[in-house]
């Protein structure tokens, strides 16, 4: 079996705005931590640096494309986890191509 693609590519964390209700947030009984969210709206919260014009998760370590990885993983929001969850093992979907493309990445 090869490797997962996304243990190298990080394009998603690097492409899309990130929100998710605050009940996901530490001190809403959630597990993300609250410094990595900022406000949108009463119950909306934004992935830090998602809501840039280039997007970039504030979670997201490494080199787009090279070797990346989330530094919340396994605390990461719902929209991340479905996110994967759609495309188990790198199986892209077309939101994951268009996030390569956006970084020069060849379609998976």
């Amino acid at each position: 079996m090869s490797a997962n693609p996304c243990l190298t590519c990080g394009a998603c964390c690097a492409s899309f705005r990130v929100d998710f209700d605050c009940s996901e947030l530490e001190s809403e009984g959630g597990r993300v931590p609250d410094g990595l969210a900022v406000p949108v709206t009463g119950r909306l919260v934004r992935m830090r640096g998602t809501d840039h014009a280039r997007p970039r998760c504030a979670a997201l370590s490494g080199q787009v494309g090279v070797k990346t990885a989330c530094g919340i993983h396994e605390w990461r929001p719902s929209p991340c986890r479905e996110f994967g969850e759609r495309a188990p093992m790198g199986l892209a979907d077309d939101a994951c191509n268009r996030a390569r493309a956006r970084h020069g990445l060849a379609p998976l």
